[in-house]
């Protein structure tokens, strides 16, 4: 709803001062290109999109997610011990770890909304260690390969869409280093 609030209030200030300004023609003719172009990057993403999760179903398929998941196992339950104890949050967790290790944000969304939920029951409303650690996981998520980040980048005319790779590693690692070490100092400030 704040977000709705925002972009209102920046597209009525937009209008207000081409209106001050004499310029609403132009404002009008900003808001037509930016709409166009929004669609073609939209059309060309959605090619993108549909290949990798195209892909991220025949990894399921062929039994390679789950082969996946097993190698997150047991970094999963040192990190997450409580949560590991349910198989289904077990799951669900390792699934959103392959999927945004593969750079499938919109594949590791549910997945970890999923284990999220799971996660939340009983904790009166209030989010436990383990919950924000997942938070953590998923904001700063460390990925192999950026797919999405390459369609944009192929999409609006990269010759090589995959040429940040060595930058996407390093900032991955360091962000998920970062932040884990962030919530786990945090909880233990607000343990004592």
């Amino acid at each position: 709803m704040a977000m709705a609030w925002i972009w209102t209030g920046m597209v009525a200030a937009s209008v207000l001062y081409g209106a001050g300004n004499g310029t609403i023609g132009a404002v009008g003719n900003a808001a037509m290109e930016g709409a166009g172009a929004a669609v073609e990057l939209c059309l060309s993403m959605a090619g993108v999109m549909c290949l990798w999760s195209g892909i991220m179903e025949v990894m399921k398929a062929s039994g390679m997610m789950d082969g996946l998941s097993r190698l997150f196992r047991p970094f999963l339950r040192r990190l997450l011990p409580g949560a590991c104890q349910d198989l289904d949050t077990m799951a669900a967790l390792s699934g959103n770890m392959s999927a945004n290790l593969l750079g499938l944000g919109n594949a590791a969304t549910p997945l970890g909304i999923q284990a999220a939920r799971r996660m939340a029951r009983g904790c009166g409303g209030v989010a436990g260690d383990e919950l924000c650690t997942l938070v953590v996981l998923n904001t700063a998520s460390i990925q192999l390969l950026p797919t999405t980040v390459a369609g944009v980048r192929a999409a609006l005319g990269a010759r090589s869409a995959f040429d940040i790779l060595p930058a996407v590693w390093m900032a991955s690692v360091l962000s998920v280093s970062a932040g884990l070490l962030a919530a786990k100092i945090f909880a233990r400030i607000w343990k004592d």
